[in-house]
């Protein structure tokens, strides 16, 4: 599974990108928002060390609005994936940019109707949001699982984008799922890596360690 990281904080992704744990990045205009930068400057110095797809969202809601910002966004980097909402004006635009040969992550997907609707239209990535179902006492993952089976029946080949994702258990039941891709904040990556067993190992041997009065430089 392929990790994208959810953030507009360019150290943040540079300290994964080193560890080699980014395979992409989202943003949204809420995220531009909380790093107070510029979008076209912010997105394009991500794309300038980030090889994978790097989402970039439109804010307009018309089509032929919309159309001509993803043509902005595109116009960036080759790897910008240009980021739609899933109304109708979006699939319009998805049609567009993706028989143009421009990348489209059709975000805000809380049915398995909408993601088939994403595919027929060409959708790169398809992103439903499994914490905001939580939220409303919905399971997200059961979206993941229906829009795998459907994906799978017809051979579409949009990519689930598994976003809105809160917790380390998310990102391993996605993954069991079958999900493509798992876009997460850097927290919840590194997250990945704790276990309350791991810390409690660690420092046995740790202190059995100090017991030998030992070196090793």
């Amino acid at each position: 599974m392929k990790f994208f990281i959810d953030t507009a904080d360019v150290d943040a992704i540079r300290e994964l990108h080193d560890l080699g744990m980014v395979d992409g990045v989202t943003t949204n205009p809420s995220l531009i928002l909380k790093s107070g930068r510029d979008i076209l400057e912010v997105t394009k110095e991500i794309c300038s060390f980030v090889s994978g797809p790097v989402s970039a969202e439109v804010v307009a809601t018309k089509a032929e609005e919309m159309i001509a910002e993803g043509r902005k966004l595109a116009a960036i980097a080759p790897n910008i994936a240009v980021k739609v909402p899933l109304t109708w004006d979006g699939l319009k635009t998805c049609k567009v940019l993706s028989g143009e040969g421009f990348m489209v992550n059709v975000t805000l997907c809380f049915s398995a109707n909408q993601a088939l609707l994403a595919a027929k239209a060409g959708a790169t990535f398809i992103s439903p949001f499994i914490g905001r179902l939580d939220d409303i006492n919905l399971d997200g993952l059961d979206l993941i699982g229906d829009i795998r089976t459907i994906y799978d029946n017809y051979d579409f080949q949009t990519q689930i984008l598994a976003a809105s994702i809160r917790s380390a258990n998310h990102v391993k039941d996605c993954a069991m799922i079958g999900a493509d891709v798992v876009t997460a904040p850097p927290a919840v990556i590194k997250a990945l890596a704790s276990h309350v067993l791991t810390d409690k190992g660690l420092d046995q041997f740790l202190k059995d360690w100090a017991k030998t009065g030992q070196k090793i430089l």
